[in-house]
């Protein structure tokens, strides 16, 4: 074989051939080059070290031309530099006539930039010399298919952290390290705080651009060889090779404040708070899924207390973490199996005596347990979302029984049913008392919702749209334990709230206590002065009905009157009316 000089060479079998044959050889080397120029892959042949030949496509790759590789250039002038001493052996090794085999490399254009190559090269002859031959392949496009595979099974779409399967690889590699030198692993559960909020009022988009924003900030917190992950939601994970529990409380730490500033997201500021538990190897587990798990554990804990801190886990939380579990499987039972039931308690009106309304009480008839109150179950409901479905149950049940009193021929009165912040949160809130209204019959003006001061004013701008539907709908509305959370007198008087409810922490002591007399007479004239009607709860003694009475409040509920009695015996009460001699 032998070429020919300036990058039009070709390669020609001469031996054997005679002029008859001349011809036969000029098309055989016609189609050669076209061949070789059609090529969409580089192909070159080596020999000293220098190129002897290179097609089109392998100049147009390297940016040179043709004039300026042959004869004047080799592999080790287009390869990255770390690279000479494997592409001098892969030479050598196709000179002494050894096959070659396919293998990557770091190629360099002429204007300095680099990209992944793919060559494969095989012993040859030119002109009567040991020679090679080879093909380079660009591989970018492969490259970049699969790094961005590598990316969605590695790292989550949203925030670019790493995901549940990195972290699971990294962990295995910090858990070997740890144990090989005796060293501890903190692992921190981060999550948001009422996130759900966010997605509910101001849509998954808004909330998708605080998940993203959340994790910019995290990640300034951690170190190049710490680990921060989005397990999902808004769960976040952290795993820190070295960490003891004074380090690892530092960084909880560092990570509350990093929530301290507002989140400027589509036009909204934000404010979030974290709840972080925390689990520490070797000592709350041997492995990624039970450090997991024990520091989900402690960061429930700190929920509970209250959020916007951290908690460690203790061996104690499972015990708590089982019982809970326990509950939310019982209580999922219960729902399907109508234990619930509901009691109602006079509300009266202490001018007149007469009862007027009733609240109505959730109760729990365990099968075993007997009857369980609501402060020991509903907690858990709200946590685990179980209470939208009792607390709509409560709501449908009160309106039929309310509605089978009317129809009895006895008195109407209002059924006042407390509200729960996550179900009056819930999406479809407004038209889920609509319906209920419709199934009973009754009158909305003989409901009641009940709501605490803080269900109110969390997002109170938000809030009014739904209390201003409801009132519309003619539904009767009242703060419940007022007195207690943090009201705006301003937005007070702009929502459409008939009845405040006075906490029975300012009655206990109302004849003792002036603070106490002094707080329920301020909301008495506040109530008076917004055209409110005021309800005092709690009233368990004469002594107190008579402070209430002489600073004008309208109404009371309590054990001096009836503790909560069954539907029966509501019924009873309408009839005989024995507060009236009161």
């Amino acid at each position: 074989m032998r070429a020919g000089v300036g990058g039009k060479s070709v390669l020609r079998e001469d031996a054997g051939k005679g002029k008859g044959d001349q011809p036969a050889l000029t098309e055989r080397e016609s189609m050669f080059q076209t061949t070789m120029e059609a090529a969409q892959v580089g192909i070159f042949v080596l020999q000293d070290r220098r190129f002897k030949y290179v097609n089109p496509y392998l100049t147009r790759l390297f940016g040179y031309s043709a004039e300026e590789m042959i004869e004047h250039m080799g592999p080790l002038d287009v390869v990255a530099p770390e690279l000479h001493a494997f592409i001098d052996e892969q030479m050598q090794a196709r000179l002494s006539g050894v096959s070659g085999h396919y293998y990557e490399i770091s190629a360099i254009r002429k204007d300095g930039s680099a990209f992944p190559a793919m060559i494969y090269g095989a012993p040859a002859s030119f002109d009567g010399r040991p020679a090679s031959v080879g093909t380079l392949l660009d591989i970018s496009a492969q490259k970049a298919a699969e790094n961005r595979i590598r990316e969605l099974a590695d790292y989550d779409v949203l925030t670019g952290l790493p995901n549940r399967r990195l972290l699971r690889e990294r962990s295995v590699l910090l858990l070997a390290a740890a144990e090989r030198d005796k060293s501890e692993i903190a692992v921190i559960f981060l999550d948001l705080d009422h996130f759900k909020r966010v997605n509910d009022s101001l849509g998954h988009s808004v909330g998708d651009e605080l998940l993203v924003e959340v994790a910019r900030r995290l990640d300034t917190v951690v170190r190049r060889i710490d680990t921060v992950a989005r397990l999902g939601g808004d769960e976040f994970i952290f795993a820190m090779p070295g960490f003891h529990t004074a380090a690892a409380a530092e960084v909880a730490r560092r990570l509350i404040d990093v929530f301290a500033r507002p989140f400027e997201v589509a036009g909204h500021e934000l404010t979030i708070t974290p709840s972080l538990g925390i689990s520490i190897y070797p000592h709350d587990g041997q492995d990624l899924e039970t450090l997991l798990k024990n520091a989900d554990t402690a960061m429930y804990r700190a929920k509970e207390i209250g959020r916007n801190t951290f908690q460690f886990y203790a061996t104690e939380m499972n015990t708590a973490t089982l019982d809970r579990l326990l509950m939310e499987s019982n209580l999922r039972r219960a729902l399907a199996q109508g234990e619930f039931i509901l009691q109602y308690q006079p509300l009266v009106n202490l001018r007149t005596g007469l009862v007027i309304g009733v609240e109505a009480l959730i109760r729990w008839q365990h099968p075993e347990l007997g009857t369980i109150m609501p402060d020991n179950f509903i907690h858990v409901a709200e946590e685990t979302g179980l209470i939208n479905p009792i607390g709509d149950w409560v709501l449908c049940e009160a309106c039929r029984q309310a509605k089978a009193w009317c129809d009895e021929g006895l008195p109407a009165l209002v059924v006042a049913v407390n509200v729960a912040p996550v179900q009056f949160r819930q999406p479809g809130f407004v038209e889920m008392v609509a319906g209920a209204l419709a199934a009973s019959g009754l009158e909305a003006g003989l409901l009641e919702l009940e709501l605490t001061e803080r269900t109110v004013m969390h997002d109170a701008d938000i809030n009014l749209g739904t209390l201003s539907a409801l009132h519309r709908m003619g539904v009767e509305l009242s703060l419940d334990d007022f007195g207690t959370g943090y009201s705006s007198l301003a937005y007070l008087k702009r929502f459409p709230v008939g009845k405040l409810k006075i906490d029975r922490s300012f009655v206990n002591d109302l004849e003792t206590d002036p603070d106490d007399w002094a707080i329920a007479s301020t909301i008495v004239s506040m109530g008076r002065s917004l055209r409110m009607t005021v309800l005092a709860e709690g009233v368990e003694t004469a002594e107190q009905l008579a402070q209430l009475r002489k600073m004008g409040c309208d109404m009371a509920q309590g054990y001096y009157f009836s503790r909560p009695t069954s539907a029966a015996g509501i019924a009873e009460i309408l009839r005989q009316q024995p507060f009236v001699d009161r």
